[in-house]
């Protein structure tokens, strides 16, 4: 197949897949993070008919959820999209006032009327990604918070599908982590309980007896988080996705864009600086990325072939 033949073939899938999305109201959680931001980018560019994006966005004492999502869109990232729709495109965004680490989602009584009879896809992505998180907001972000976003969803009445970005990482115990869920490394339900009324102090010294051969916080908690989806999936509609990590866009919208400097970004840009001159590895083994245009591919692409063929 030549190059002409590729570029038509994905044009036709890009035709599919924004068939899909069009007349569709999608909730994302994670919106104004690193992926959130391509995520919505690219849904607005490829998929100009789509209803409507709710986006929950947790207010700040400085600023509301709305002065938030404004920040996010005056990101360079959003200057094309911006240049094709114009104004129309903010009519097709609007901030839910929320926050994934409060008991009920923080959410307005008539903004959680609205999501449960308008929603019909759900990306949650929302997440903390640090490794030294304490334990406590680790649980009650990436944990609890999945666990009242799948509660949320069995509220939708029009839902197609809940979409859990997860880690390649988070069953690192594991030679090789096939395309199947894994037993908890512990119950999920009884973590929260504890987390909601042991002191963090407390949590933090028994972290690591807690996490097991956990490496850390983020990968035990989004394992713990994959339990409560795979508990879901004889009830709701949903997908795991499991990236390995992230870097910046490869070329779509433009290349090298990020927002932060986390994982391998941040070595890339120690190395250029001369800060950083060598590193442990093992020649034999791969440096596992990806670019987040190709994730964010993927995770459409995978909305389409489960919904299509569910």
């Amino acid at each position: 197949m030549n190059s002409t033949e590729m570029a038509q073939l994905s044009a036709k899938e890009n035709n599919r897949i924004s068939e899909l999305f069009a007349n569709k109201t999608i909730l994302i959680t994670g919106g104004t993070g690193f992926l959130g931001k391509v995520l919505i980018e690219k849904l607005l560019r490829l998929c100009p008919e789509l209803k409507k994006i709710y986006i929950l966005i947790r207010p700040k004492t400085t600023k509301s959820g709305f002065e938030r999502l404004k920040d996010t869109f005056n990101d360079p990232l959003f200057e094309l999209v911006k240049k094709i729709q114009g104004d129309t495109l903010f009519e097709k965004i609007e901030a839910v006032a929320g926050d994934l680490t409060a008991s009920n989602l923080d959410l307005a009584e008539a903004d959680r009327k609205k999501l449960t009879e308008e929603t019909e896809i759900i990306y949650h992505s929302g997440a903390s990604i640090k490794f030294d998180e304490p334990l406590k907001n680790a649980v009650l972000l990436n944990v609890r918070g999945t666990k009242l976003m799948l509660a949320l969803a069995k509220e939708c009445k029009k839902l197609m599908i809940f979409c859990y970005v997860s880690t390649a990482f988070c069953h690192e115990d594991r030679e090789v982590v096939y395309e199947r869920t894994y037993e908890a490394p512990t119950n999920p339900h009884h973590i929260i309980e504890a987390c909601e009324w042991i002191n963090d102090k407390v949590l933090d010294s028994i972290a690591m007896k807690i996490r097991g051969v956990r490496a850390n916080n983020y990968s035990f908690t989004k394992a713990l988080a994959e339990a409560l989806v795979d508990e879901q999936m004889d009830n709701l509609p949903v997908i795991i996705q499991r990236p390995s990590a992230v870097t910046p866009i490869w070329k779509d919208p433009f290349p090298g864009w990020t927002d932060n400097l986390n994982g391998p970004t941040g070595f890339l840009v120690g190395a250029g600086k001369g800060v950083i001159r060598t590193m442990h590895g093992k020649k034999d083994q791969y440096f596992d990325i990806i670019p987040v245009d190709i994730l964010i591919n993927g995770l459409l692409c995978t909305a389409f072939d489960f919904i299509t063929h569910r």
